[in-house]
């Protein structure tokens, strides 16, 4: 068995671009409550099954929600997304599915301050996804097969909230 990649899907990829063209056209609060939304329902519980009692990328989706609130500092929420949820996904080697979940988490947690992290709810999110879905041991074929679709899924629950005409979207510069 090769070693599973860390993320699925790449910047050049259909799926990819689609969903970057309408993360472009929202504002930040949008696209952070989509990826928090999404991270909780469809990514957390992959985490929570393989990993019962830590709540550490729980804590970082909720500590990201108390930000927006105003209840809680920026070097706060950063911290434990830092040092709390991505130390989770730095233990978990082992278990490839549970470790791409941590990530995914902590990207959708962070993109309350940066949008661009929302890429890192798809990428690491589609392999957490194919990961517990299939295992490790597929083609390339078949995890990029669920890749696309987890990415369509989620440009689908993106539209869903989506602001026709956003009069405010975010800037986004995506370094790739």
């Amino acid at each position: 068995m090769a070693k599973p990649r860390k993320m699925l899907g790449s910047a050049d990829s259909p799926y990819i671009l689609s969903l970057m063209r309408l993360i472009e056209t929202q504002s930040k609060a949008t696209i952070a409550n989509w990826c928090m939304d999404y991270a909780e329902t469809e990514i957390l519980p992959i985490f929570e099954s393989r990993c019962p009692g830590d709540d550490r990328p729980r804590s970082a989706i909720n500590a990201a929600r108390d930000w927006f609130a105003g209840k809680i500092k920026l070097a706060e929420v950063k911290a434990i997304i830092l040092h709390s949820c991505h130390a989770a996904a730095r233990e978990l080697d082992s278990d490839p599915a549970a470790q791409a979940a941590a990530r995914a988490c902590g990207q959708a947690s962070a993109c309350f301050h940066t949008p661009t992290h929302s890429l890192g709810l798809a990428f690491y999110g589609t392999a957490a996804i194919a990961y517990d879905r299939v295992g490790l041991n597929e083609s390339a074929d078949v995890y990029e097969r669920i890749a696309a679709e987890e990415c369509a899924k989620m440009e689908s629950a993106l539209r869903n909230i989506a602001v026709e005409n956003e009069p405010n979207p975010a800037k986004i510069n995506w370094y790739c």
